[in-house]
């Protein structure tokens, strides 16, 4: 039965910006039916909504609302691994460091998230990149079918024999088309009940050598194996400057060869070992502080040629920094860059999967970046959001330029829906054909724009 909460309570949410925020009431489905009995009685009415999954998105009304209904899919948790097809089934309320929990002992798992306590939901719908990526694609190129509520209340499923063009648009689509239930996803053997992973701490002063070894992963990216994100820190009044990486390794340990010039450049930390994948994910849960406002933003750029990397990288690296520097004095402000490589061989793989609607060719490796800013109050908000968009633009712009003056390929760029800005265009950097087919897509399963509407996300 669907539990309803007080607007007085609050649902943990990663940002404080989105968890200040007090709905009408708070809606806690257990099922299909629930969900469909909820989105008919949104007919009824005019009121504003959101749907959350675990509240990882920082950006305010995307999965939070003031004074509307908020539908909590914390009570749809199933995890059930079906031996007989490889599938497991997952309910959008998990969050993924309790999906990989469950799963421990089946000698399985699924493409997830990096950060345990991201949630299912929000995740699989912007695409997700995982640690295992560069084996079996995005995370929603693993979705084999999905149980969806519509703008009119039907239960459908999604999959390749049944409605393959909703199937096709949630790759990527957000919220655009219903509230997914269930999802069915494709089930992987994981490193022998045993992965390799950790984090490395580097002093600001290594930044010459970390850029070159980002940038050298990326191109000879031999074992898909192997994953990294690595984070560059800034904090108040510049105080600390430092560089965390997330390093993994698919196994109980790396060859020799795959990570070493990054272990080979001096350390203050090093925390890496083997241990099991539910173990890294929790511990990469620390680097999520709480208690404060946060913002993301991302950009993509090719890889530079090594010719011209060192350059390029850096051009990166102090666009960034000079313009987070400048803000400094934010109260508790810490600024994050991180550098995710995509490999040529991640977008091929993607493809073979049935694609997505990023729909990345592999004739370029690229870097993905993530933005960050955290800071602990929200009258600070015009400044970081002027900070924001300076920071994404000049970088844009910074690619653009190189490409111009043919100092990097002109390779398709679009933006990574999970960690977009709201104010960035994620639809109008899509292929025109894939944009099309989202669009109609929409038109077909809302007519009327329920979810275009009154609630927040990327809209069409």
């Amino acid at each position: 039965m669907t539990r309803i909460l007080s607007r007085l309570l609050t649902l943990s949410s990663r940002s404080t910006s989105c968890s200040n925020l007090k709905p009408g009431c708070i809606l806690v489905p257990t099922s299909a039916a629930e969900v469909s009995t909820i989105v008919k009685a949104l007919l009824l009415n005019k009121e504003q909504f959101a749907v959350k999954s675990g509240g990882h998105n920082p950006n305010k009304y995307f999965a939070s609302v003031q004074d509307g209904p908020l539908i909590s899919t914390k009570g749809l948790k199933e995890v059930v691994y079906h031996k007989e097809n490889d599938t497991v089934s997952v309910g959008p309320g998990n969050k993924w460091e309790e999906v990989h929990e469950a799963l421990e002992g089946t000698g399985v798992t699924v493409v997830g998230g990096r950060i345990g306590n991201v949630g299912v939901g929000g995740y699989l719908l912007g695409g997700g990149l995982s640690f295992l990526s560069t084996q079996y694609g995005w995370a929603s190129n693993n979705i084999v079918s999905a149980e969806m509520v519509l703008a009119n209340g039907s239960i459908v499923t999604a999959s390749s024999t049944s409605n393959p063009d909703l199937l096709a648009a949630i790759k990527g689509g957000g919220n655009a088309y219903g509230i997914v239930t269930r999802y069915n996803l494709q089930a992987h053997a994981i490193g022998q009940g045993q992965i390799w992973g950790g984090n490395l701490v580097f002093d600001g002063d290594k930044t010459d050598e970390i850029l070159a070894a980002i940038r050298n992963f990326t191109e000879n990216y031999h074992d898909p194996k192997a994953a990294i994100i690595a984070t560059s820190e800034l904090t108040v009044l510049n105080s600390v400057n430092i560089w965390i990486f997330f390093l993994f390794y698919d196994g109980p340990q790396p060859p020799s060869g795959v990570f070493d010039e990054l272990l080979n450049i001096k350390s203050s930390l090093n925390t890496c070992k083997t241990r099991s994948y539910t173990d890294l994910l929790k511990a990469n849960n620390i680097f999520v502080l709480k208690g404060s406002v946060y913002t993301i933003a991302t950009e993509m750029t090719p890889l530079p040629p090594a010719s011209v990397g060192a350059k390029v990288m850096r051009s990166y690296y102090d666009h960034w920094y000079n313009t987070s520097a400048a803000k400094s004095g934010i109260a508790g402000i810490i600024a994050s860059m991180a550098f995710q490589p995509i490999p040529k061989s991640l977008a091929r793989i993607s493809r073979e999967k049935g694609g997505d609607l990023l729909d990345l060719d592999d004739n370029f490796d690229r870097i993905i970046f993530e933005f960050d800013y955290s800071y602990l109050f929200q009258l600070d908000d015009a400044a970081v959001d002027d900070t924001m968009v300076k920071l994404y633009t000049g970088m844009k712009s910074r690619v653009d330029g190189f490409v111009q003056d043919g100092t990097l390929p002109d390779a398709y760029r679009p933006l990574f829906m999970n960690d977009g800005y709201f104010r960035q265009d994620y639809w109008g950097r899509l292929k025109p054909e894939k944009r099309e087919l989202a669009e109609r897509v929409r038109a077909s399963v809302d007519p009327e724009g329920l979810f275009q509407n009154r609630t927040g996300g990327f809209k069409l």
